[in-house]
């Protein structure tokens, strides 16, 4: 086979080579996988500025958020501003088939879409991050604690692999939260999850003090990015980020989903969707509790200064 070729008017080339070292997978194998499931990745990208992870033969996977300059002039972007480097980001919109494979073909592997919809939040999100590999199955406790703080708030949410060694909780909001309020939801369900088993579960934002326990981040609401449903990572055997039922969690591992095997899995379906509950509104006493509690990232940020006055003796 012809290791260049034309989809949708977009010139592939190179396809035969290794995708990345222990990808057991081709740059093919990638422009593949995402084209055959782009009728279900494409709906969680539309429309959110989108930052990709790419990997070059030889170089270390980069993150991309400004769009080149010499992307075509077709890919759909926006222009938002960047606090932390102080400059305006053009980041692209992946709307249809076109911009995906042309992803594709950049090598971008990972696909972070942001949880803003234009200004609106659409989603409050978890991130359960277990203490090492290997340790999913501490992640999937973790996510079943998160389930229970959602139940006893009233709120219910879709549950995922990260695609690497933890778990995403996604609950889709309605219109209308103010984001401050969002954040402070998130952090009021973390410590509710926190508190049903503190011996597996922390919200230690400072990784040396978070003793071994998953860490249940609270801090990706408003301008943040997670990584796609449907999106591969560049991971060993490049496994996918895939919606997994509540009651199937305990049963699985992120090995089950990779570029090879998803599309067999998915066939017609679209387990994302499907699974998602409709948006919800936030209560006002989950609000209430999490504006009470510090920010993880400021917090941390105090204690690290902290530390380091008491390290140096003054």
């Amino acid at each position: 086979m012809s290791a260049d070729e034309t989809r949708d008017g977009v010139r592939l080339t190179n396809l035969d080579g290794p995708l990345f070292d222990g990808a057991e997978a081709t740059k093919r194998d990638l422009v593949d996988y995402l084209d055959t499931v782009r009728d279900r990745i494409l709906p969680v990208l539309r429309g959110r500025a989108l930052s990709v992870i790419r990997v070059r033969p030889g170089q270390a996977p980069f993150m991309q958020k400004n769009l080149p300059t010499y992307a075509p002039q077709w890919i759909r972007r926006v222009s938002v501003w960047a606090e932390a480097s102080q400059r305006q980001v053009s980041y692209a919109l992946c709307d249809d088939r076109r911009t995906l494979l042309w992803f594709a073909n950049q090598r971008a592997v990972e696909f972070h879409p942001a949880l803003v919809l234009g200004d609106r939040a659409t989603h409050l999100v978890l991130d359960l991050d277990p203490p090492g590999d290997g340790a999913f199955g501490l992640a999937v406790r973790a996510a079943l604690l998160v389930r229970q703080a959602l139940d006893d708030a009233g709120l219910a949410g879709a549950v995922k692999t990260s695609g690497a060694k933890g778990v995403h909780v996604f609950v889709p909001m309605a219109e209308g939260v103010a984001m401050g309020d969002l954040a402070a939801a998130t952090r009021a369900l973390a410590a509710r999850a926190e508190r049903l088993d503190p011996a597996l579960a922390t919200t230690a934002f400072i990784r040396e003090d978070r003793e071994g326990k998953v860490f249940i981040d609270s801090t990706r609401a408003g301008g943040a990015t997670v990584v796609a449903a449907y999106s591969p990572r560049i991971r060993p055997g490049t496994p996918v980020s895939f919606p997994v039922a509540w009651a199937d969690l305990d049963r699985v591992s992120p090995a089950d989903f990779t570029v090879r095997t998803v599309p067999d899995l998915l066939g017609d379906g679209d387990p994302w969707a499907a699974l998602m509950p409709g948006p919800q509104r936030l209560p006002a006493d989950l609000v209430e509790e999490g504006h009470t509690i510090p920010v993880a990232r400021v917090q941390a940020m105090h204690e690290g200064k902290r530390r380091a006055r008491a390290r140096r003796g003054g």
